[in-house]
């Protein structure tokens, strides 16, 4: 996709259609260059070193590809996260790099509450059972049940979208508590949650805990074994932040079957399409043992038809802005 224009900008691959959102919020003076690939080593250094910015969807970009970006005066990736980006080698070539955070706030709460209230009433696991109920019907309950009023819920990150889970969660009368030391102080205040300081007094204390935090050198592989130990024996865990904060699968399935962890809600993963493993063919085989207990959703928590729109829009934007004016809203320094 290519128009005669004053600048270049590329755009790796999308995960819908072909960029025409993209090419109208740019302009007639923008040429848009479209690989269409997520594959890196298919990128030709000949299309990179023409290119006035990059926007990347879900391809990798190593320092190969920079290297060849001697035209680029920024780089701008459509989603939050940023771990296939290799920032440091942008920034030793001179070359800013921004995320899209302003996007998908609503989407990812709602999706985070959805599975925390679900999984909260059972009702994935009353759905299982209830269809082998050959006698009695409401004598099925399944214990222990609490009330919202006597659950506390605990927040690992309460920025943008662990703030909008706080206020959806409120007036159902959860206890809120909340640890993220990049908070200012009176944050908790203004928002309205409890700090904690110390993520092991949450996890002891927490019967859901639902997490909201980046994937950095600090939080991959936060949950292993030991710290999920330190739950709440019947705690119900929710990650639709990133799957690289769980150590890996191995770890979630020995928490789900010797029921210390009750149930588990995820909707990123460390391997995106999942292969094997005998946690997830139990998952697909729906085995007794995990009736209800475990939810996947394929990391599609940011996705409404509003949301893909604002998120494309946006990204062009902070292109346009950065063209015009020389200025990259947004930029990540690492």
């Amino acid at each position: 996709m290519t128009t005669a224009g004053r600048y270049v900008v590329g755009v790796t691959d999308h995960m819908i259609d072909t960029p025409d959102l993209e090419a109208d919020i740019l302009g007639d003076d923008v040429e848009v260059d479209f690989f269409a690939t997520t594959d890196e080593s298919r990128f030709s250094p000949e299309r990179l070193a023409r290119l006035d910015a990059l926007m990347v969807w879900g391809a990798r970009l190593g320092a190969r590809s920079i290297a060849h970006l001697t035209r680029c005066r920024g780089v701008v990736r459509y989603g939050v996260g940023y771990e296939k980006i290799d920032v440091a080698a942008l920034t030793k070539a001179g070359i800013p790099f921004a995320n899209n955070p302003d996007y998908g706030t609503e989407e990812v709460a709602d999706h985070a509450v959805a599975m925390i209230l679900s999984l909260h009433r059972r009702l994935w696991e009353h759905d299982a059972r209830a269809r082998r109920y050959a006698s009695g019907w409401q004598v099925h309950s399944l214990k222990p049940l609490s009330r919202s009023n006597r659950t506390i819920v605990g927040l690992v990150g309460v920025g943008r979208i662990g703030t909008a889970v706080v206020n959806r969660l409120k007036p159902f009368g959860f206890h809120i508590i909340g640890f993220d030391p990049g908070q200012p102080p009176g944050h908790e205040k203004a928002v309205g949650y409890e700090r904690v300081d110390r993520l092991d007094d949450l996890l002891a204390r927490s019967d859901v805990v639902t997490l909201h935090c980046p994937a950095t050198p600090q939080t991959r592989g936060m949950f292993d074994a030991a710290r999920l130990a330190r739950l709440k024996p019947g705690a119900i865990l929710v990650n639709t932040a990133r799957g690289e904060l769980l150590a890996d699968l191995d770890v979630l399935e020995a928490a789900l079957r010797s029921g210390h962890l009750a149930a588990a809600a995820i909707d990123t993963l460390a391997e995106e399409p999942p292969g094997n493993h005998p946690l997830l063919a139990a998952w697909r085989d729906r085995e007794d043992w995990l009736a209800g207990r475990l939810v996947i959703t394929p990391h599609n928590a940011f996705y409404s038809d509003h949301a893909v729109t604002e998120m494309r829009t946006n990204a062009a934007r902070t292109v346009r802005i950065l063209l015009d004016e020389g200025r990259l809203r947004n930029r990540v320094t690492e």
